[in-house]
């Protein structure tokens, strides 16, 4: 027997706990007057004391699979973010505990920070501000090669053209480019992209492409795709946009490449190890964008995943079991 065998809790007797060291998820969640009771916790240390409290946890990076042993009534977790790689699921199966994801709060977020990170590299916009800190303005340009370019008629790479992707695609189109991607199953694509093939276009895809831009799921089959042999298949004048999981890249080849001028520059929002290490090589590449995991923090963030939240806890208490961009 599993808790999942006992009906969910009535919302007067139900107990949500918030995990998140900055959002404001508990301050969120009281204005939509549920009359649920909740709490925030914003370390490791109090989310553990807390786990025997909570019904329902929301949570993302403070998750540790030693939470479980201490959360006898847990039976929702919500988690705080679209990645889900974290959670022990079988482990959940066995415990009869839901997981849900975030899925879909941070696609306008994300879609714009992609094409952020492709007008900055394009316009140069992160040398200019370098430029700016010494006071310095920068002459005109002879050679026709080293200056700004522009996005229209160039053509973007999206690899893994899901939700996220297909709002990227459309941004792009609003640029008049060209867009191409892969998808799992291209059949089930109904959007704007020029071409949309399954995962054997990938290499097509890089040869092809001035922007390549990462929003894809990690999982075993895009785990380190992105590689010495497939950068080698790339233009030496495109980018790398990865607004996916750092571990879809191996940064020793990418770093050897972009120290080699094996491509022309790169934007990264993810990294194997999170924060990125001072002692990274990223932090000194001109031709790198590093943004700090950020590109779906909007002030509309906690908002977006409220509305998420309150719909699967409306479901559980009346009793349904399948929950909206749930995962187990």
């Amino acid at each position: 027997m599993t808790i999942s065998d006992t009906p969910f809790p009535a919302t007067d007797n139900l107990t949500i706990g918030f995990a998140h060291h900055a959002y404001q998820l508990k301050e969120r969640f009281a204005a939509r007057d549920t009359g649920v009771d909740h709490f925030q916790v914003y370390t490791p240390e109090k989310l553990n004391d807390r786990m025997a409290d909570m019904d329902v946890l929301v949570v993302s990076g403070l998750w540790d699979d030693a939470l479980l042993e201490n959360a006898p009534k847990l039976r929702w977790i919500q988690s705080v973010g679209t990645g889900y790689d974290q959670f022990p699921l079988d482990q959940l199966r066995e415990r009869g505990i839901h997981l849900s994801r975030a899925f879909g709060v941070m696609r306008e977020a994300v879609a714009e920070q992609a094409l952020a990170c492709m007008l900055s590299l394009a316009r140069h916009l992160h040398f200019l501000r370098d430029e700016q800190r010494k006071h310095n303005w920068r002459p005109y340009i002879s050679d026709i090669p080293n200056r700004e370019d522009e996005l229209a008629g160039k053509t973007i790479g999206i690899v893994g053209i899901g939700l996220i992707g297909s709002r990227v695609a459309e941004l792009a189109k609003a640029f008049n480019m060209r867009v191409i991607a892969t998808k799992g199953n291209p059949s089930t694509y109904d959007g704007p992209a020029d071409k949309v093939t399954g995962a054997e276009g990938l290499h097509d895809l890089l040869r092809e492409s001035d922007y390549v831009v990462l929003t894809c799921p990690l999982t075993d089959e895009t785990a380190g795709m992105i590689n010495t042999h497939t950068l080698g298949l790339m233009k030496q004048s495109a980018f790398l946009v990865n607004v996916a999981r750092g571990g879809c890249v191996v940064d020793d080849d990418l770093v050897s490449v972009l120290k080699s001028g094996g491509i022309a520059g790169a934007a990264l929002d993810h990294f194997h190890e999170e924060p990125l290490g001072a002692n990274s090589p990223y932090w000194d590449l001109d031709n790198v964008i590093v943004t700090p995991h950020n590109a779906s923090e909007t002030q509309m963030y906690e908002e977006n995943l409220m509305d998420i939240l309150i719909e699967n806890m409306g479901r559980l208490t009346r009793g349904e079991t399948n929950l909206l961009h749930q995962i187990v």
